[in-house]
């Protein structure tokens, strides 16, 4: 059967095309993808909770056409809770947007029916009343130019840390689920470009610091063989994929939060390559190592 229609926690949705296979190199299907975020939702829900959520869609599956879905879809169930952010220089001439909040289980499978294998977010959150509040997240995207991988990724974020560390940061590693790693601090701001000027020069000083290993220019024909540090994920208008979002790799991978030990370790791409069932049983085994970046207690950058 590959159509059900379901009753969640008193919602009900249509899931359908249940057996579509979406990872074709394994057979993973759409169910076992909704299967996942069912499974997953715990751990995931609070760290999407309030955060406008852009969905990267793949109806055909991983080596078919995507697109990003900002705006939700007007068949969208009357539950599902949006907010509508403004978008000035939209590619598609809009103003604004009306995003989805995954508050709940029911959000989130109601998200997964729709093969929004990937979830992106921002690193800030809109409140009841107050609407867009400044970053709480700073974030620093490694990105590596081949031939260097994950294993260069875990040198230049042991750096990283070390930096942060000495202002005062706590750091939180997580594979990007595809070929690099994100490392994550929660913080507190008094401005919204807070986050992005602190990235942009720390990346910069890195740089300097080590030109043969580290990039923070964007330019693609800078990277071959260097560490990319993406600092322009803290500006406001862009979005990371999510802890423990699916990626649309050839496997079902998944953007998995990481101990230090296991970057400090890691001599091969493969050490730090996880599919939806390893995090699960890493959850179930370990819990949610990314939990402190829900803490309200958060340190003034």
């Amino acid at each position: 059967m590959t159509d059900s229609l379901v009753d969640i926690e008193g919602r009900r949705l249509r899931l359908s095309n249940l057996d579509k296979i979406l990872y074709p190199e394994v057979g993973f299907t759409k169910g076992e993808v909704i299967d996942y975020y069912a499974r997953i939702a715990p751990v995931l829900l609070p760290h999407v909770r309030d955060r406008p959520l852009t969905l990267k869609r793949y109806p055909n599956g991983v080596e078919a056409t995507s697109f990003f879905e900002k705006n939700v879809s007007r068949h969208a169930p009357d539950w599902v809770r949006t907010v509508r952010i403004e978008t000035p220089g939209s590619s598609r001439g809009a103003e604004s947007a009306d995003y989805a909040l995954v508050q709940d289980l029911p959000t989130l499978v109601w998200a997964a029916q729709l093969a929004s294998l990937e979830l992106h977010i921002p690193q800030w959150t809109v409140g009841p009343r107050d609407g867009k509040r400044d970053p709480d997240l700073l974030v620093f995207d490694l990105d590596p130019g081949p031939p260097a991988t994950i294993v260069e990724c875990c040198t230049v974020a042991a750096r990283l840390r070390e930096a942060l560390e000495a202002d005062g940061l706590t750091v939180y590693p997580k594979t990007s689920g595809s070929k690099g790693m994100q490392l994550y601090s929660p913080v507190t701001v008094g401005s919204a470009d807070r986050t992005r000027t602190y990235a942009k020069e720390l990346a910069e000083k890195l740089e300097q610091d080590d030109p043969g290993l580290v990039t923070s220019r964007m330019a693609r024909n800078l990277r071959p063989r260097k560490v990319f540090i993406d600092w322009s994920q803290n500006n406001t208008q862009k979005t990371t994929v999510a802890p423990y979002s699916l990626r649309a790799r050839a496997l079902p991978t998944v953007s998995t939060p990481l101990d230090w030990d296991e970057v400090q370790t890691c001599e091969r791409p493969d050490d730090l390559v996880f599919t939806a069932d390893d995090v699960l049983e890493r959850v179930r085994d370990i819990g949610d190592l990314f939990e402190p970046l829900l803490a309200t207690d958060r340190p003034r950058l």
